[in-house]
């Protein structure tokens, strides 16, 4: 009987540890360039349509553009001159995928050539793999990032979008 649970103890375990490497990162990066750039997600939102994927997200928005009520900032901590983030992360080491469905949510945004300047406060951090701004309007500019964190024996891959405060609130 010891052996019957200990089999059964064994086998849970490895279930339950396959599932987190079932992370698909086409299916994560996919979920990120389908809803990240959207104005109108919410944090609740996000999770029905990113969180399927198998995703952790990461997500905020404090001046929603719709008439939805703030989301709070409940992952990492926000990021100074900032109104909004939304971050996808999954298990692995694959930066290159991540960088290719950001290109393709830049590009169903019409973002792909508004680039502007990355602002101060935003350099490479290490594990960094890329980085860039875009013009979303004439006040607005949204950060964008991919790059791999954590631990060389238990990577994470992560793309985010991070919204900017509005440029004449930052000079006042």
């Amino acid at each position: 009987m010891i052996a019957a649970c200990a089999t059964t103890l064994c086998l849970t375990a490895s279930l339950a540890a396959g599932s987190a490497v079932a992370q698909d990162a086409d299916a994560v990066g996919r979920a990120f360039a389908d809803h990240c750039f959207s104005p109108h997600l919410t944090a609740e939102t996000a999770q029905a349509r990113i969180g399927p994927s198998g995703a952790r997200v990461d997500f905020y928005d404090l001046r929603p553009f719709s008439d939805a009520a703030p989301s709070p900032v409940v992952g990492r901590p926000m990021t100074a001159g900032t109104d909004r983030r939304c971050e996808v992360a999954f298990d692995g080491h694959a930066p290159v995928k991540a960088l290719n469905w950001l290109r393709t949510g830049i590009e169903q945004e019409g973002l792909l050539h508004k680039e502007a300047d990355v602002p101060e406060g935003f350099a490479p951090q290490d594990g960094m793999s890329f980085i860039a701004a875009a013009q979303l309007n004439p006040n607005r500019i949204a950060v964008i990032q991919v790059g791999v964190r954590g631990p060389a024996d238990a990577p994470e891959t992560f793309i985010n979008v991070e919204r900017l405060t509005p440029l004449n609130e930052v000079s006042k």
